[in-house]
């Protein structure tokens, strides 16, 4: 695996440098499309309606229309935003595991250590364990804003992306509204059956039949001589970034403590003022 990005968890003024790598890659066999007649690769070309040219990657800038208007972004904009350069992930709040709905679950990633101990990347993942709490997060990626959920897998921490809440959709069908009866003998058959196929999951117990069919066909079609020579595609290289450097650990946990004692501390009580005074409103 190759990191794809370098930076560093954040919470109070603890600084824990990590590299992220992708949890996940998909299985799919990469298929592409030719002409059904001679087998020609069918590629697709990135032409500009305005001149008729075909134009290349590195003059294309990115646009907003809101149906009348058009608003060119251009590479330079977009990364003079503060939230694209931060190189930080900050955590925003640890809160029970089990408050987290799987629905807002997106991407995954694996975080190793960077630097050259590894002592506080450790003491924050047993927190967590034994906290049984998941850091809720902040971070960009890949031009975009996030909300994360920093957790515990194994021996090592895991960061995954969340919905925004408002990407999340509200399911209200109308034949869920009716009131439906249930009877006692169908909820013990239906029961019964789920105990029959009750078991332990399992993952490696599961595998993508279409996918080996697939490959099945593709090889006896190789094997038969039924094959053109055609140009491979290459996808682009990740690339690395510098990350953080850390602080004394010790040294930070007791400030971040005590700077959230302060903050929790209640304010002094207002002296009573005469009754003919006026109250002021709080700041």
């Amino acid at each position: 695996m190759r990191s794809i990005w370098k930076g560093a968890i954040t919470f109070g003024l603890v600084n824990v440098p990590v590299k992220v790598y992708s949890a996940t890659e998909d299985h799919d066999i990469s298929l592409h499309q030719v002409h059904d007649k001679d087998g020609g690769r069918i590629r697709y070309q990135r032409r500009c309606e305005v001149c008729g040219k075909i134009v290349d990657y590195e003059h294309i800038d990115k646009a907003f229309d809101d149906g009348d208007r058009t608003v060119v972004l251009t590479d330079d904009d977009l990364s003079s935003l503060p939230e694209e350069r931060s190189r930080e992930i900050d955590v925003l709040e640890f809160v029970p595991s089990d408050q987290l709905d799987p629905i807002m679950f997106d991407r995954s990633y694996f975080l190793e250590p960077d630097g050259a101990s590894a002592k506080a990347y450790v003491l924050l993942r047993r927190t967590l364990e034994e906290t049984d709490r998941t850091a809720i997060v902040h971070f960009s990626l890949r031009q975009k804003t996030r909300l994360g959920a920093l957790r515990v897998r194994g021996k090592v921490l895991m960061l995954q992306s969340l919905l925004w809440d408002d990407e999340v959709r509200e399911a209200d069908f109308p034949a869920l509204r009716k009131g439906i009866r249930i009877t006692d003998k169908e909820l013990d058959l239906s029961a019964n059956l789920v105990d029959s196929l009750a078991d332990d999951f399992e993952p490696a117990d599961f595998s993508d039949d279409y996918q080996k069919e697939l490959q099945q066909l593709i090889d006896a079609k190789l094997k038969e001589g039924d094959a053109l020579d055609t140009d491979a595609t290459f996808g682009e290289k990740p690339t690395d970034d510098d990350g953080g450097e850390v602080i004394d650990l010790m040294a930070a946990l007791r400030a971040s403590v005590d700077k959230n004692r302060a903050g929790r501390a209640k304010p002094a009580k207002p002296a009573q003022k005469k009754p003919a005074a006026r109250k002021k409103k709080a700041g």
